[in-house]
């Protein structure tokens, strides 16, 4: 079985798709799935055409071919629906969509700068959105469709409506969220779960918060209340608006970047280190953006966000050239344990989230031992000082506050041991 649709790309300053290539996705008789790629010609001699990633899609005439990820490259992984854009797009046929389906019928918002359709030529791009003034709708038919009850928010086909161009961006995890336009602006709106046992929105708005006082280039983000309810508004950094639509950035995520997957199996290749290292190739400033991952790993670290996987980080082409994006997606996990381990390797002994094993990769991040250990510092002094300030400023209570407690600065972050 063959499939097939051709790709669209925004171009840097631009605001319209243009056709930069076809996709073919093909079922080998042993059932695998094999994807191809081909820039049509009339793309490659454009005088700023762009490569789709910066990796594994380079701008060049040819075939590309893989088989990692079912066929899909990881620049077309990454503006696929995610987990909770799936769930919703399911609701709507009343089944389970094929993953070729997920790509073709997502909404327009999807992440980064790319487009997907049957047609040679593209579309129009989508610039009608969601407002924040529909967040208690779109709040009450996440609530239906988490908890499977057409009652609560009016009809089923109500309820995806409400939600299905809203489900296609790639950064928000399985949690239920949105996209919305604000103050020329889109935000991807995070709501609350009934079984959270902790104020998700406020916790997360903390901890950007946190990140941007340890040094660290972080999303913007804002609280806002629906219905009594809170929800957390994180501003879209690969979208910017203008008079004629809005401009949209080139985004691949770190398990594109990795050439892996984000299948816990493929583990073994989950790792800061080697993230450092594709980040060094690709980025235009590599020293900066090196000291960034740094940072990031050494908060992530402080604050237990144990759930830092390959697609919670990426980089962002809002021109022509390549940097680390800003950091997203940051929670914490008061786990009893004190030790306490990231899901990419942080160090030359693994995962480990303690000093030692930090601060051993520093050549990899270019790093001087003295200049990784300054950083380890001070970013756990800034959390352990401000990280119950940070979380009541944003409304957190204190019992909450006393049960996060144990996520922030915990003894294992001082182990001596690999």
């Amino acid at each position: 079985m063959t499939s097939e649709c051709y790709v669209y790309i925004v171009l840097p300053g631009e605001t319209a798709f243009v056709t930069a290539g076809r996709f073919t996705l093909r079922e080998t008789r042993e059932g695998a799935n094999v994807g191809e790629f081909i820039y049509v010609r009339s793309y490659r001699e454009r005088a700023n055409a762009v490569a789709l990633d910066p990796v594994n899609l380079r701008l060049q005439p040819g075939k590309f071919e893989t088989a990692m990820m079912d066929g899909f490259f990881g620049a077309i992984r990454d503006a696929m629906p995610d987990a909770w854009g799936r769930k919703v797009m399911d609701r709507h046929v009343g089944g389970q969509m094929s993953p070729f389906d997920y790509l073709l019928r997502a909404p327009d918002d999807r992440a980064g700068a790319l487009g997907f359709g049957r047609n040679t030529e593209p579309p129009f791009p989508e610039n009608e959105f969601n407002r924040t003034l529909d967040l208690e709708r779109l709040q009450q038919a996440a609530d239906a469709l988490i908890k499977g009850d057409p009652d609560l928010a009016g009809s089923v086909g109500q309820q995806t409506e409400d939600l299905l161009m809203l489900g296609g961006t790639s950064m928000g995890g399985a949690r239920p969220k949105a996209v919305v336009e604000d103050g020329n602006a889109l935000w991807v709106a995070k709501f609350v779960r009934t079984d959270d046992n902790y104020n998700q929105p406020r916790t997360e708005h903390a901890l950007l918060q946190l990140a941007r006082q340890c040094g660290l280039d972080a999303a913007d983000s804002r609280l806002t209340t629906v219905a009594g309810r809170d929800v957390l508004l994180v501003r879209r950094f690969d979208r910017d608006r203008t008079d004629d639509g809005y401009r949209r950035h080139r985004m691949v995520s770190a398990v594109t970047l990795l050439r892996t997957d984000d299948d816990p199996t493929t583990r073994r290749d989950w790792s800061y280190l080697l993230l450092a290292d594709e980040i060094r190739r690709v980025s235009a400033d590599p020293q900066e953006d090196l000291r960034e991952l740094y940072r990031r790993m050494v908060f992530n670290a402080a604050v237990s966000n144990l759930d830092d996987h390959p697609r919670n980080h990426a980089v962002l082409a809002r021109e022509n050239t390549w940097r680390l994006s800003p950091a997203y997606d940051l929670t914490p996990f008061a786990v009893i344990s004190q030790e306490r381990s990231l899901a990419l390797d942080c160090g030359l002994h693994g995962r480990g989230a303690n000093k030692a094993n930090l601060v051993s990769g520093h050549g990899r991040f270019m790093l001087e031992r003295e200049e990784a250990t300054e950083i380890f510092d001070s970013i756990v002094e800034t959390v352990r000082d401000e990280w119950e300030p940070a979380l009541r400023r944003a409304g957190v209570g204190a019992a909450e506050c006393e049960q996060l407690g144990r996520a922030f600065v915990y003894e294992g972050l001082f182990f001596e041991k690999h």
